[in-house]
Parts: structure tokens; C-alpha cells; sequence
């Protein structure tokens, strides 16, 4: 969960910074005292400008990839979740049908005003997104979830919050698109021969029945050279089917460790949110540097 949250509230982090760090130049009595406080909003703000611009950067340059024609690797897809009862979870807090959930818990006592976190929660389990060109199962581990629809409820002295995605919705993937079986199945003519040889001699009536050809009981060198080639014979046309057959295609993290993002969001919408950022905290970056030339 932790790999899922890595830069879900980097934004809203740094910006507190600032107004913490800025507080606390504005309410310093000594210059001097002022000039490190800047050094450090300059240098959270440039790490993050550059953070959020590798976001805009790596949407950007990335094409989307049309499912059923998508190239085995790094890619992004732009599709509509499933709706299908078997694509369907429900939230452990409001019971609310879904494709994805996560939730906190919260509590306070009578005499405390504050929240104290309890339980905490995520889903693991697989959706179905498709483009009309094809479907894909979309494994969620380890993602960064992006615009959730985001709900709070309170029920006595407790909190609870829960971010949702929703079946029929507009899901947004980047991550590592593979497809297993079909086309691309890894098939080894020599190794499933030798299973197939195997499971003929357990049934040594049938093999003889097929291939002891001169009837003496036995099944002689030239014999099982026929029998060999009768077996390769054989796989080689289930292979031949299996690669005729539609392969299940899935997106998951990134072996390399590239991002690995979902959202509701359009890529396009994803990219401007990101570039606002990116401004926002260059704009912060320049202010802190000329506070601290001028002071």
C-alpha cells in the first residue's frame, strides 16, 4: 500500500511546507534566521517542480495504445471499465458495488479532539478495462491511484473515509502491458514431445496397438522413431491452436520501476494537472531564491 501512496499526496505535502516554512520566516525577528528556511522552500519546490514535470513528460511522450493492438512493454491505455457482475467488489465501510477501493478508519475519544487513524484498507483485486478493440485485466497492486472518487462519512465518534472507482467509468492505465497465452505463449515442441511420449508408454496396449507393426510384442528402435514422430506430429498442431487462440492481456507495475499510475482522469487532463503543478512549484522555487538574494 505504501508503493501505491508514494507520490499520492506529494503535492499537498509540499505545499504545506511552504506555508509552514514561509510562517515561520514571516514570524522570525532575525534576518539571518530567514535565510535557511528559504534555502529549504527552494529546495523542496525544486525537487518537486522536477518530480511533476517527469509526470507531464512521461504522459506525454507515451502514445495511447490501442489494446488490441498494443505492444508488449511499457504503455498506456484509455478505456471504459467493465461493468460485468464478476469485475464487481464492494467497500468494507458503505458496501458500495466497485472495481477498486481504499479506506481509512478513524476515532476519537469524548475528551480528544483529534482523529486518530484505527484501520486502513485497500483492494487487491483485478478489473477489466476495454477500448472496444479489445479488453485487459488491470492488476491495481502497487499503483498510484489518481482522482478517486473520494467519500467521508462520520457515525459516532468515528471517521471514515473511502476513495472509490467505479464500474462503467473512464479508467486511465500506465504501466508494463503484457498478454499471456495466444500468440505469445512460450511453447517448447521438445519438452511437451517428451510429456506426450510419457503419458503413451503408461498405456504400453495403445502404444503397441499403434506402432508395433510387426506384431512381435514389442516396440523396436524404428518403431519408436515412428512413435516420435507421431508425437511431434501432434504437438505441433495443439501449438498451432493454441496460438490461433485470443490471449488474455493484463497491465500491471513495471518491472523497471516506472510509474505505474490509474486514474479516472483523462490523459490529457492528467498531463495539464501535472503541468499546474509543475508551474506552481517553479513559481515557488523563484520566489524563495529572490527573497533570499534581496535579504
Amino acid at each position: 500500500m505504501l508503493n501505491g501512496l508514494r507520490a499520492y499526496y506529494i503535492d499537498a505535502i509540499t505545499s504545506c511546507s511552504y506555508v509552514g516554512i514561509l510562517g515561520a520566516v514571516l514570524f522570525s525577528q532575525q534576518q539571518n534566521s530567514t535565510v535557511f528556511p528559504l534555502l529549504l522552500v527552494a529546495g523542496i519546490s525544486a525537487f518537486a517542480c522536477v518530480a511533476s514535470y517527469k509526470r507531464v513528460r512521461t504522459i506525454a511522450d507515451i502514445a495511447t495504445s490501442r489494446i488490441g493492438s498494443a505492444a508488449q512493454g511499457y504503455v498506456e491505455l484509455y478505456g471504459r471499465a467493465s461493468v460485468d457482475k464478476d469485475n464487481l467488489i464492494q467497500s468494507p465501510l458503505s458496501g458500495i458495488s466497485c472495481i477498486w477501493f481504499r479506506y481509512w478508519v478513524y476515532s476519537k475519544d469524548n475528551s480528544d479532539r483529534e482523529w486518530r487513524e484505527t484501520a486502513t484498507g485497500v483492494s487487491h483485486t483485478t478489473f477489466e478495462i476495454s477500448d472496444g478493440t479489445g479488453r485487459s485485466v488491470v492488476d491495481p497492486d502497487h499503483a498510484e491511484i489518481i482522482s478517486p472518487d473520494r467519500r467521508v462519512s462520520y457515525q459516532g465518534n468515528y471517521k471514515h473515509v473511502e476513495e472509490l472507482l467505479f464500474a462503467g467509468g473512464s479508467i486511465y492505465v500506465l504501466g508494463e502491458f503484457s498478454t499471456i497465452g495466444g500468440a505469445n505463449s512460450v511453447l517448447s515442441v521438445k519438452e511437451d514431445m517428451s510429456t506426450l511420449l510419457t503419458e503413451w508408454k503408461r498405456d504400453g496396449v495403445q502404444l503397441k496397438k499403434r506402432f508395433d507393426l510387426d506384431g512381435n510384442g514389442e516396440i523396436d528402435l524404428q518403431e519408436w522413431e515412428l512413435a516420435r514422430r507421431a508425437a511431434i506430429r501432434e504437438v505441433e498442431k495443439q501449438h498451432r491452436e493454441i496460438r490461433t487462440e485470443t490471449g488474455v492481456h493484463i497491465m500491471r507495475v513495471p518491472r523497471d520501476g516506472r510509474l505505474f499510475l490509474i486514474s479516472s482522469m483523462s490523459p490529457q487532463k492528467l498531463r495539464h494537472r501535472y503541468q499546474l503543478w509543475s508551474y506552481f512549484h517553479f513559481a515557488v522555487m523563484v520566489f524563495a531564491i529572490s527573497a533570499i538574494f534581496w535579504l
